[in-house]
């Protein structure tokens, strides 16, 4: 394939789902079930096929592919903000990640959401989440980046609170909205440093320049790097911007599978990886990456433990994966850290879609609670289930195993990890195998704690969808040698962290640990294993209502934030500065007032103020000119 038509192919790539978008939009209450879904998966279908032919086309030979569509502004008589993108080892990753899995849960929801009566609004929105996250990931520059940033927290807010007639869906939108604009304040303040400190804001020149302009430890990159961290903190729900991500299960399930395994929650963690050249330059900031990492993945393990609902426990479960990849970042194994993003959009995909179908089969019913026996009722989702579980947990032979194991083994000889974040890593294995046999116990054995009757989730499109992940979920671990060997150019400023010296027993707790977890949860969690009840009594502990809330996180900001904003909004409930502008208007209103009452039509007493204005400035011009003789 030539230089043109590839060019030609990735000027494309994100065509296709902003025109399905804009079909579908525009034409939604005309469309048929059939018709809004061929366009919509057909776009994905497209974008998915010219994301494999352009990835095809990368090499060691041609390492980069890059098209210019138009100037957007100019910024500086050097710096030109150019619509273009860029394609190197690293954002096809994204790109492939994004378009494939993109399109399985799109197929999935066609089925998930037909009987919607919003299904084509509903695949418009999800059409445009695409859109947004191809743009972040193939921008060159960091305003077009931010234009996809902002996008996919727009898709979040309308796909979350989709089933806007019940309020918690909406109240779940507005709280992902605006805590992750915070974070998005940040990063656009380190975008305006970044820009004001080198004149750059196109990625590849800033990696390059980085080094020349700036020194390891110098002011300049920490505080930029730090900004850029609050973004990618909000958008990866880390810790302390990670309330908003439970919360999101109020969308469809379909949405909660995007969300997590292929768009939003990675959007931080390519941020931090495409950016490594500034964050190389401050050692203290990528120590704060990694402890982010760490704690939000021990938190989220935790809160875990003890969630009632399926898709919650594996929306702290995602909390915690990501973790584990800002975690890699911070200790500089920047190729584990995308690899463990890719392998876990597979089995976290699967994991989303196969308990959306659970949850359609128990009409609708999401609490642990009130299933049990489904090994037996639902074989076929039980099985694709146990798959995900397993990957998740990083058993031997799994996508997940092979990519965990790449980031926990970097950890102990990196220079701003080391032995404690590499406990930390292992607490968290040991807690997801712990959480995740629990909601295995809880769903899957026992007796059946549901009276409805299953409905019928036979639909191909499901099953089609499901399969594919489940082979991903599986096979995805071969390509960590492939994956390696791509990403080291992008990476190669990066320290070379030296595992040689490292003690012999680390690779042998890192694989047990799992396996202890298992054992652990096998004893505990007896009761929920060979209940034969038709009801189990939750915990209602003091405990257990701190870790199901995320260990208080968000009492707390209720209380810090946004009580006393409430309370100074009813203070200021006439809004003094509002006041201030309105007595402007007052004043305008009084000497309008004033200028009508002398318009009455009487001529005397016109031509009378004429007369005394004449008089009156006569009298100034001679007061002036006596002071001026005075003076001489």
């Amino acid at each position: 394939m030539d230089e043109s038509m590839t060019t030609l192919i990735l000027t494309l790539l994100p065509l296709y789902p902003l025109v399905s978008f804009l079909l579908l939009i525009s034409l939604a209450t005309r469309l048929s079930w059939t018709v809004a879904a061929s366009i919509s998966v057909g776009a994905m279908v497209l974008s998915a096929l010219s994301s494999m032919l352009v990835i095809n086309q990368l090499s060691v030979d041609t390492p980069i592919i890059t098209s210019q569509l138009w100037t957007w502004f100019t910024l500086s008589p050097s710096e030109e903000i150019n619509i273009s993108f860029y394609l190197d080892a690293l954002s096809a990753v994204m790109i492939g990640v994004v378009t494939g899995v993109g399109l399985l849960i799109h197929i999935f929801a066609a089925a998930y959401m037909k009987e919607d009566e919003n299904f084509t609004r509903f695949m418009a929105y999800m059409n445009l989440f695409i859109v947004a996250m191809l743009l972040l990931v193939l921008a060159d520059n960091l305003v077009l980046l931010y234009l996809g940033w902002e996008g996919v927290g727009l898709c979040s807010f309308l796909l979350i609170g989709f089933w806007y007639q019940e309020k918690a869906n909406v109240l779940a939108a507005r709280k992902a909205f605006i805590v992750t604009r915070v974070g998005d304040t940040a990063m656009a303040i380190g975008l305006f440093m970044l820009f004001k400190e080198t004149g750059l804001l196109t990625i590849a020149d800033i990696n390059q320049s980085a080094n020349i302009s700036w020194n390891v430890g110098d002011t300049q990159p920490y505080w930029i790097a730090l900004l850029l961290l609050g973004g990618a903190v909000g958008k990866s729900a880390q810790l302390p911007l990670q309330t908003w991500l439970p919360d999101a299960m109020a969308g469809p399930t379909p949405v909660s599978a995007l969300i997590h395994a292929a768009t939003m929650v990675t959007a931080g963690v390519y941020l931090i990886a495409r950016m490594h050249g500034v964050f190389l330059l401050a050692p203290e900031v990528m120590g704060y990456v990694a402890w982010v990492g760490a704690l939000t993945l021990l938190l989220a393990g935790g809160a875990a433990l003890v969630q009632t609902d399926i898709k919650r426990v594996l929306a702290y479960s995602t909390m915690s994966q990501i973790g584990y990849m800002m975690l890699s970042l911070g200790a500089g194994a920047f190729s584990a850290g995308v690899f463990h993003l890719m392998t876990h959009a597979f089995f976290k995909a699967l994991l989303f879609l196969t308990a959306g179908a659970i949850i359609l089969a128990l009409h609708h019913q999401q609490n642990l609670y009130k299933m049990g026996g489904l090994l037996k009722r639902l074989p076929f989702e039980a099985s694709l289930f146990t798959i995900g579980l397993v990957c998740l947990m990083a058993l031997p032979g799994s996508s997940g195993f092979f990519s965990k194991e790449a980031i926990i083994g970097q950890l102990w000889s990196s220079e701003t990890a080391g032995p404690t974040l590499w406990w930390c890593a292992i607490a968290g294995a040991l807690l997801t195998s712990i959480y995740s046999c629990r909601l295995f116990f809880l769903a899957f054995l026992g007796s059946s704690r549901f009276s409805v009757p299953l409905q019928s989730s036979s639909s191909k499109l499901l099953q089609l969808s499901l399969l594919v992940l489940a082979i991903l979920s599986v096979f995805g671990g071969l390509l960590a040698n492939l994956l390696d060997i791509n990403l080291a150019p992008v990476f190669a400023k990066a320290a070379i962290i030296d595992t040689s010296t490292q003690p012999d027993w680390l690779h042998t707790v890192a694989i047990a640990t799992p396996f202890i977890g298992i054992v652990y949860a096998w004893i505990y969690y007896a009761n929920y294993r060979v209940s034969n009840h038709k009801t189990l009594v939750e915990s209602h502990s003091v405990l257990t209502r701190f870790c199901q809330q995320g260990l208080g996180f968000d009492c707390l900001y209720h209380y810090l934030l946004v009580k006393p904003y409430c309370l100074l909004a009813k203070f200021n409930r006439r809004d003094i500065f509002d006041q201030l502008i309105m007595l402007n208007a007052w004043y305008v209103t009084l000497c309008h007032d004033i200028f009508v009452s002398s318009q009455h039509g009487k001529l005397r007493w016109y031509a009378a103020a004429i007369g005394l204005v004449t008089l009156l400035f006569l009298l100034i011009l001679n007061i002036d000119g006596f002071g001026s003789e005075a003076s001489l």
